[in-house]
């Protein structure tokens, strides 16, 4: 099947949806183009799917540095893969070069949390393919990633409780010394919310 029979399938389904919940007139002026609407949106939402973390982090420079690298505060939005609701938060992402002093522009943390946000995802599995990617390419002495989110499928549905969600993942010298891991979490903590 191709890209365009699956779209008109997709197409389909959301009206089959409309039709499912009550909504008969799924003709009228509000509703008509809806269907092609949340598939786009839906294809915009999941664009981390045809996003490579090789190729985000593929340009690294040698700079001797040799103390943490933290991103703070990155803002992103993704989808539960259980409801297919949304979940948004912020993550904050770090890394000890190795002694070759291998960095990565700034632009590319943030690339890499929307690469993974932008999938169908639980935050547990986000976190650590963050930190994975990080270690892969990078191969830093450690990588820590805190994320927090606020989950709309545990807000307004089932419990209907707005809670902050808050998952990491720490490795290398983030996991073995205690005083970088200290200093890592008292700067996560710090960060935006």
């Amino acid at each position: 099947m191709n890209n365009e029979n699956l779209r008109e399938h997709a197409e389909g389904a959301v009206r089959t949806l409309l039709r499912w919940i009550n909504e008969k007139e799924c003709h009228r002026p509000g509703l008509e183009d809806t269907p092609a609407r949340v598939v786009r949106a839906l294809k915009e939402m999941t664009v981390g799917y045809h996003q490579d973390p090789k190729e985000i982090l593929g340009t690294v420079f040698e700079e001797k540095y040799d103390e943490m690298v933290l991103v703070q505060g990155i803002r992103f939005h993704s989808m539960c893969e259980h409801h297919m609701m949304p979940f948004s938060g912020t993550a904050d992402v770090a890394y000890i070069p190795n002694s070759r002093g291998l960095i990565v522009g700034l632009s590319k943390i943030p690339r890499l949390v929307e690469c993974f946000a932008r999938r169908l995802q639980v935050q547990e599995r986000m976190t650590k393919q963050i930190a994975e990617a990080l270690e892969e390419h990078l191969k830093p002495l450690g990588v820590g990633v805190v994320v927090r989110g606020h989950h709309a499928c545990c807000e307004q549905r089932g419990v209907r409780s707005r809670n902050l969600m808050v998952t990491s993942d720490l490795r290398g010298v983030f996991r073995d010394k205690p005083e970088v891991r200290a200093e890592f979490l008292a700067l996560a903590r710090g960060g935006v919310d």
